[in-house]
């Protein structure tokens, strides 16, 4: 893996920062792309290349692809992971909010893999590992735009393996569960911010309170499982096309499978102490 170049974009904390750290310690040259540089000069600091980039701008996305292909002269191994959660009642949430979310989570994925795709297709090789979510299997209240952009990056990535298979390029999503970084806490606000109030408000403060509990802290997963598992499908010769990983992954997606959907959303509603 000595000299395979690798792009991680969501890199200045958590999962991005992790991963970041876990394929350059593979022997990757990694490229950690953020939109505040300064946020990477640790990483900098271990022989890691701070990239800023704005997955919404497109501009911006060009330029760091011509530079890793300038100074490296390949792309090996694509990690989109840039995104957040935005939650609050779909009845609540400004669709301009909506449009964001999407153009974050997955239209930004979307582009750069885009122009990511025709550097892999010459080499005939490649991995490109999007980051949805165990949210892209199951649905919480007050997630709806959250959900919908990891449903569809489950959606496109299914597509994309069939499309570039031929091409000897490798799709794979890792789905995590609950993980120790700032997500929780940052959703949790917006919640209160668009939903504490209102018609939804009590609904809205449990899933809060729940989403940024000092339990739900203690009992996340680490965002080295999720690195993990990305340098596992990375360095595997033919990769699962999933990872379920972290806290509750796998029980809450095989437990959506089995149940009936009204069964499942009160088995949800119960977990989280809700109440409408």
């Amino acid at each position: 893996m000595t000299d395979r170049t690798a792009l991680v974009t969501g890199a200045s904390s958590g999962i991005g920062e992790a991963t970041a750290r876990a394929l350059a310690a593979r022997g990757h040259i990694v490229y950690a792309a953020a939109r505040r540089t300064d946020r990477l000069q640790e990483l900098a600091a271990d022989g890691i290349r701070p990239l800023g980039m704005d997955v919404t701008d497109d501009e911006s996305v060009r330029a760091g692809v011509e530079r890793i292909i300038t100074e490296t002269g390949r792309i090996d191994v694509l990690v989109n992971n840039a995104g957040y959660g935005s939650y609050g009642a779909i009845e609540d949430v400004p669709l301009d909010e909506a449009r964001r979310q999407f153009e974050v989570n997955v239209f930004g994925a979307a582009r750069l893999t885009q122009l990511v795709l025709p550097h892999m297709r010459s080499r005939r090789s490649g991995t490109i590992v999007n980051i949805s979510s165990m949210g892209g299997k199951i649905h919480t209240p007050m997630g709806g735009w959250y959900h919908a952009t990891k449903f569809a990056m489950e959606a496109l990535s299914d597509c994309l393996r069939l499309e570039t298979a031929s091409h000897g390029i490798d799709v794979v999503v890792i789905e995590p569960g609950g993980i120790a970084t700032e997500w929780g806490g940052i959703a949790a606000d917006h919640l209160r911010e668009v939903s504490g109030s209102g018609a939804y408000a009590a609904f809205a403060t449990s899933v809060a309170t729940a989403l940024s509990s000092e339990t739900n802290r203690r009992r996340n997963s680490p965002p080295e499982v999720v690195a993990d598992a990305i340098v596992k499908a990375v360095a595997a010769r033919r990769p699962r096309t999933r990872y379920a990983v972290g806290f509750g992954a796998r029980p809450l997606i095989f437990a959506k499978w089995l149940l009936p959907d009204r069964v499942f959303d009160a088995l949800v509603t119960r977990a989280i102490g809700a109440r409408s």
